[in-house]
C-alpha cells in the first residue's frame, strides 16, 4: 500500500511524475480547480470584508470524493500543483478539503518535471504560500465584482449574455482606441529620391539625405522636380566612407509573453494554442521506451533567469557542438524588467542535449515547432554575439548628399542556432569597395511618392507586447485576455490583425462613458502592482479589493438609479420617425446587431435599420405556399425563415448554416436549433425524416487524417476553438 499521495492538476502530469516515483507513492489528478465561487450568484459578501463563498465546482464532487478516499489510506498528502498563483490557490483548496481526512498535508513545488527536480521537491516539502493565495483570491474577487456587476448594465443597453471584464475590457479599449486613430488619420504626401549608382561593374543604391545643407523634406512633386532639375548634370563622387564593426547580442531565453509573441510571428500560433502546446511539453510527452518526459520547464514566468546547472550544461553543449568561438568570454546577464516577479526560471528545455531532431518522431508537428523554438532560443541566449561589418558612404552630387549603406555578416554567432528575421535584411546590400574622392556613375534617379500611414492594427503578438509594457495582466492571463475578446465577438481577426466589431466599439463606448476611471489603462496597471504587493506581503488583500470597490460602487449606484442615462448617451444621432405611430425611434441592439425600434413597444412593434429602412432581413427566397418573400425571424428556439405575409401565411422553414447533412442518403441541410432547455445544437432540416443532430457545429470539412469523418468545431475553456473529427477523434488547432 502506498505511503504518500501526490496530487497534481492534470492526468498527463500525473503519468509523467508517476514514472519517477516508486511503489510508495500514488499519483492522482484534481483536473484543475475543485473549489470556486458559485456561477449562479455574486458569491462575495461586499458588506463583510469581501468574504468569498466557495462551493465545489459542478461535476467535481466525484473527484473530491476519490481524493479524500485515497488520502485516508496514506501517511501523508503532497500537493504538487503549478507554482503560480492559480496553482497555489488550487493547492490551498485541496489542502482544506483533504485535512478533513488526513492532517498531514504538505506542498511541494518544482520548475520542471524531471527525476532530479521531483526527488528534490519531495525531499523538501513545505506549506501552501498564503500570500500567493491571497493575491489570487483578490484577483478572482475583483474580476467577479466587475463581471457580475457591470455585465447586467450591458444587458440593459444591448442584450443578455454580453460580458465585461476588469482586464479584458482594457485590452478591448486598446484595440478600439487604435481603430479611432486609424479612422481619424489623414495621410500626408512626401517624396524620396534614390540614386541607382555603379562602380567597378556593381550597382548600388543611395538615398538623398540632405539638400543645400538641410535635411531633405520633400512634400510635393513640384519640390521633388526642382531637386531633380538641380541634379541633372551633377557629378557623383564619394565624400566619406565609414566602416564599423557591430555586434548583435542574442535575445534572452523566453518568458511567457516573448514565447507567445515569437510563436505568433514565426509559427502563426495564437497565444492560446501556444500555451496549450507548452503545457503539453511541460507535463510530459511519450518518448517511446523512455516513457513520458517533461521537455520544457514551467511556461508561466516573467523571469529570464537561468539556474547555474542549466547554464553550465548549455555552455558545454555549445562547446561540443559548435566550438569554443561560439561561447562568449564573459557570462551574459540579461536585464530584468521592473515589473518582473522573478519567481522562477525562464522557459527552457529540461535537457539541452535533447535536440529537437532527436524527439521529432514522438511529437506532433505543432509540438515539435514550439519545442524547436524554445530549444533554439535558450541555446542561442548562451552563445557569442553575431558580428557585422557595416559600411556607410556619403555620395556628394551638386547641392545634395546621398547616403548608401551596406552590411556584411562576418561571424554568425548565435544566428547559427536562432536565425533572426533581421539578418536577411541586413545581410543583403553589401556595398562595393568605395574610397573617398572616388567617382561613381549615375544609372538612374528614382523619385518615389509616399504617404504617411496610420498606426497599424494590433496583431496578437503586438497586443500582448503592449499589455506587458503597460503592466496590464500577468503572464498567465495574456492568452485568456486575447481569446476572451474574440470569443465574445468584440473583435475579429482580419489579415492577422485585430479589428473591433461594431458591437465591440459600442460596448467599449458604453464602458468608457460609464466607468471612465475603472477601465483606465494606468488604473488597471496600478491594480496589478497592488496584487503583486499582496503576494510579497506588503499589502492586505481585503484593503486592495476595498480600495477598488469604493469608487466602483459609487459609479455603479449612479447608473442603477438612472438606467436610461447610458442608453441616452449611446442614442442614435439622427431622428427617424415611426410611420406607424409617429414616435421618434430609438437605437437598440440585438444579437444580429443594432437597429431602430419604436419606443411604444409592445403597442407598436415597428423596427428599421439604422439608415431608416425596413430592418427585416430578406433571405432571397420565395414562400412556396403564397409566393411572398421569406424573411429571417427569431423565436424561442432560435432563428428561422418565415413568410413576410404573416399572419395571412404561416409558412416557416429552418435556416441553413451553409453545410449539407453529412448523411449520404439525406438531401437536407443543417440548421441551428435550440433545445427545450436552451442549449444550441445542429440538426437536419428534414427532421423527423432524418434525425441527424450534433451539439458541436459541423464545418462541412472532411477529416485530413482519416478522410471519413466530418470535422466539427469545438470551444473549450482549456483549448479554445479547435476542430475535431468525431470518427477518428483527431484534433486540429488553427
Amino acid at each position: 500500500m502506498p505511503k504518500s499521495l501526490v496530487i497534481v492538476e492534470s492526468p498527463a502530469k500525473a503519468r509523467t511524475i508517476k514514472k519517477y516515483l516508486g511503489k510508495d507513492y500514488e499519483v492522482k489528478a484534481s483536473v484543475g480547480h475543485v473549489i470556486d465561487l458559485p456561477k449562479s450568484e455574486l458569491g462575495v459578501d461586499v458588506d463583510n470584508g469581501f468574504e468569498p463563498k466557495y462551493v465545489t465546482i459542478k461535476g467535481k464532487g466525484k473527484v473530491v470524493k476519490e481524493l479524500k478516499s485515497a488520502g485516508k489510506k496514506v501517511e501523508q498528502v503532497l500537493i504538487a500543483t503549478d507554482l503560480d498563483r492559480e496553482g497555489e490557490a488550487i493547492a490551498w483548496h485541496l489542502a482544506n478539503v483533504l485535512r478533513e481526512v488526513q492532517p498531514n498535508v504538505q506542498r511541494i513545488i518544482f520548475n520542471e518535471i524531471t527525476k532530479r527536480a521531483i526527488q528534490d521537491a519531495i525531499g523538501h516539502p513545505g506549506e501552501v504560500d498564503q500570500r500567493k493565495v491571497d493575491a489570487q483570491q483578490a484577483r478572482r474577487i475583483l474580476d467577479r465584482l466587475v463581471g457580475y456587476m457591470v455585465s447586467p448594465i450591458l444587458w440593459q443597453v444591448f442584450y443578455y449574455g454580453l460580458s465585461a471584464g476588469r482586464v479584458q475590457s482594457v485590452a478591448l479599449r486598446l484595440i478600439c482606441e487604435r481603430e479611432r486613430e486609424i479612422l481619424a488619420f489623414t495621410p500626408e504626401e512626401f517624396w524620396s529620391i534614390t540614386a541607382r549608382l555603379s562602380t567597378s561593374g556593381r550597382d548600388f543604391d543611395a538615398k538623398l539625405r540632405t539638400w543645400k545643407g538641410e535635411k531633405v523634406d520633400l512634400k510635393s512633386k513640384e519640390a521633388t522636380d526642382a531637386v531633380l532639375a538641380g541634379l541633372q548634370n551633377a557629378e557623383f563622387s564619394v565624400a566619406q566612407v565609414e566602416v564599423k564593426e557591430k555586434k548583435r547580442n542574442p535575445y534572452p531565453p523566453y518568458i511567457t509573453s516573448t514565447m507567445q509573441q515569437d510563436a505568433a510571428r514565426r509559427l502563426r500560433f495564437s497565444a492560446k494554442k501556444t500555451m496549450m502546446l507548452a503545457q503539453q511539453l511541460y507535463e510530459g510527452v511519450e518518448l517511446g521506451e523512455e516513457g513520458p518526459v517533461g521537455l520544457i520547464t514551467y511556461m508561466r514566468t516573467d523571469s529570464t533567469r537561468l539556474s547555474d546547472q542549466a547554464r553550465q550544461e548549455g555552455v558545454e553543449y555549445i562547446q561540443q557542438s559548435f566550438g569554443d568561438d561560439y561561447v562568449p568570454e564573459k557570462e551574459r546577464k540579461f536585464k530584468k524588467k521592473r515589473s518582473a516577479q522573478d519567481a522562477h526560471e525562464a522557459i527552457r528545455p529540461t535537457a539541452v542535449d535533447r535536440a529537437p531532431d532527436q524527439v521529432r518522431r514522438f511529437l506532433t508537428a505543432d509540438q515539435f515547432a514550439l519545442y524547436d523554438l524554445v530549444w533554439r532560443r535558450f541555446t542561442a541566449s548562451l552563445m557569442s554575439s553575431a558580428v557585422y561589418r557595416n559600411t556607410a558612404a556619403d555620395i556628394a552630387a551638386g547641392a545634395g548628399i546621398f547616403r548608401a549603406t551596406g552590411s556584411e555578416l562576418r561571424f554568425d554567432g548565435y544566428l547559427r542556432v536562432y536565425p533572426d528575421v533581421r539578418e536577411k535584411e541586413e545581410g543583403e546590400g553589401v556595398l562595393p569597395a568605395l574610397k573617398k574622392g572616388q567617382r561613381v556613375d549615375l544609372r538612374q534617379l528614382l523619385p518615389r511618392q509616399h504617404f504617411t500611414e496610420p498606426p497599424p492594427r494590433y496583431t496578437e503578438a503586438s497586443l500582448i507586447r503592449e499589455l506587458e509594457e503597460k503592466g496590464i495582466g500577468r503572464p498567465s492571463t495574456y492568452a485568456t485576455i486575447v481569446s476572451t475578446i474574440r470569443d465574445r465577438e468584440y473583435v475579429t481577426k482580419e489579415g492577422g490583425r485585430f479589428q473591433p466589431t461594431d458591437l465591440g466599439m459600442e460596448v467599449w463606448q458604453a464602458l468608457e462613458k460609464s466607468f471612465p476611471a475603472i477601465f483606465e489603462v494606468d488604473f488597471t496597471a496600478r491594480m496589478e502592482t497592488e496584487l503583486d504587493k499582496v503576494e510579497t506581503g506588503e499589502d492586505d488583500w481585503r484593503k486592495v479589493v476595498g480600495d477598488f470597490y469604493g469608487p466602483f460602487s459609487k459609479v455603479l449606484g449612479t447608473l442603477q438609479k438612472n438606467p436610461d442615462a447610458l442608453k441616452e448617451l449611446l442614442g442614435h444621432d439622427e431622428t427617424v420617425t415611426c410611420e406607424k405611430c409617429g414616435s421618434a425611434m430609438i437605437k437598440k441592439w440585438g444579437r444580429n446587431g443594432p437597429f431602430l425600434a419604436c419606443p411604444q413597444y409592445p403597442k407598436c412593434r415597428n423596427t428599421k435599420s439604422l439608415d431608416g429602412n425596413d430592418a427585416t432581413v430578406k433571405l432571397g427566397k420565395q414562400c412556396p405556399d403564397c409566393g411572398g418573400d421569406l424573411v429571417k425571424k427569431r423565436g424561442r428556439y432560435g432563428e428561422f425563415g418565415a413568410c413576410d405575409n404573416y399572419p395571412d401565411c404561416k409558412y416557416t422553414e429552418p435556416l441553413s448554416i451553409g453545410v449539407d447533412c453529412p448523411r449520404q442518403e439525406c438531401s437536407g441541410y443543417l440548421t441551428k436549433k435550440r433545445s427545450g432547455r436552451g442549449r444550441i445544437f445542429y440538426g437536419c432540416s428534414r427532421y423527423p425524416d432524418c434525425d441527424y443532430a450534433s451539439w458541436d457545429k459541423p464545418t462541412g470539412e472532411k477529416c485530413p487524417s482519416c478522410g471519413d469523418g466530418n470535422l466539427v468545431e469545438k470551444n473549450t475553456k482549456a483549448k479554445g476553438i479547435f476542430k475535431k473529427c468525431p470518427t477518428c477523434k483527431e484534433e486540429f488547432v488553427d
